[in-house]
């Protein structure tokens, strides 16, 4: 190893042999008498470079990846671990079936434990773009094992792990699907998922990676399978069903589901959560995104909006109401009131 000073910047030049580690992608790499030249106190990642791109198509690609006010939609890796049997890898196939376009399947074994070291996933996530994902394992200990999070600036942020007791496939299922890209309805039934700070955050993640794309409005068409999740006993019961619009006799469809698969039933083991302050940090919402306050205009929880009219002291004796033949005065009643009328003028007079 030689150090040399270059232009006031401190250059150094040394020689590695062996083996060593291609970084946090779990794979090794073997450098035999390779010169590797660093300047400065530390070298960059490659990753972590500020990269000046040399093409119109590298500088799309940067633009995607730049951060957005309204972000890109969110996509999820499936990752088969080092020792996944064939019911994990059906599983990571099944649900990157539902999540398709929005996810990426990685067909070659990870050897990584994600709650021992999590740099092979940031490095997956900075390298696929993707802030959710889902691992899949299995051991003596802990067989037939899910791992499903999301990433918060490329960094892991909360994870939670699951166990599969019971597993039915798509395949298993010989009922017709449902197309690619379309945007399921959830549904969560359970008080746990309401009372327990685990199956809440677990209810946060599970919309969060299966909600897809954020739109404004649904048609009734577009409704076209149902994700249930279901807590009892300690287990997470997840199915999937395809919403069939039947003839009612009215406007209004009646509604059948028919089970389509997958079908889990899960049960909660480990959980890795954020600290409050970092979970509120990345909740965060931008100062342009925020919507300006409107004195005296409110909206509840199902997005109607009420307004508050501030007006004057109003005389209700001279108020216009509805002419209406019932309240017409009868001819009876209207002499009286002359009579009335001329008595008064009179006692005046006198």
């Amino acid at each position: 190893m030689a150090a040399t000073e270059v232009g006031g910047a401190k250059e150094v030049v040394f020689r590695v042999s062996g083996t060593a580690s291609s970084g946090a992608s779990g794979g090794f790499a073997e450098v035999r008498g390779t010169r590797v030249l660093a300047r400065g106190p530390v070298a960059m990642d490659a990753l972590d470079k500020v990269l000046k791109p040399k093409t119109k198509r590298a500088k799309r690609f940067l633009e995607k990846r730049e951060p957005k006010l309204n972000e890109n939609i969110k996509n999820a890796m499936l990752i088969k671990g080092g020792n996944a049997n064939a019911t994990v890898t059906q599983v990571l196939r099944d649900v990157y079936a539902l999540k398709k376009p929005y996810g990426v399947l990685y067909k070659k074994k990870n050897i990584t434990r994600p709650f021992e070291d999590q740099t092979s996933l940031e490095f997956f996530s900075k390298k696929s773009d993707c802030s959710l994902f889902m691992f899949g394992s299995h051991n003596k200990k802990r067989p037939n094992n899910l791992v499903i999070g999301r990433m918060y600036d490329y960094h892991v942020l909360d994870m939670i792990e699951l166990g599969i007791e019971k597993f039915v496939s798509l395949k298993d299922i010989k009922t017709s699907k449902c197309p690619e890209g379309t945007k399921p309805l959830l549904i969560f039934a359970g008080d746990d998922f309401d009372v327990t700070e685990d199956y809440r955050r677990l209810k946060n993640l599970l919309i969060d990676f299966f909600r897809g794309p954020t739109v404004s409005n649904v048609r009734l068409a577009g409704l076209e399978y149902v994700l249930h999740f279901t807590a009892l006993n300690g287990k997470v019961y997840f199915r999937s069903y395809k919403l069939l619009l039947k003839k009612s006799g009215c406007r209004t469809p009646r509604i059948e589901l028919e089970e389509m698969g997958p079908s889990l039933d899960l049960v909660l083991r480990r959980t890795h959560l954020a600290s409050d302050d970092l979970y509120k940090l990345s909740m965060k919402m931008p100062k342009a995104l925020k919507p300006k306050k409107r004195k005296n205009i409110s909206q509840d929880t199902f997005g109607t909006t009420f307004g508050r009219i501030h007006m004057q002291k109003q005389d209700l004796s001279k108020l216009q109401t509805r002419k209406m033949k019932g309240l017409k005065k009868r001819p009876a009643e209207m002499g009286t009131d002359d009579e009335g009328k001329k008595s008064k003028r009179i006692k005046k007079n006198d």
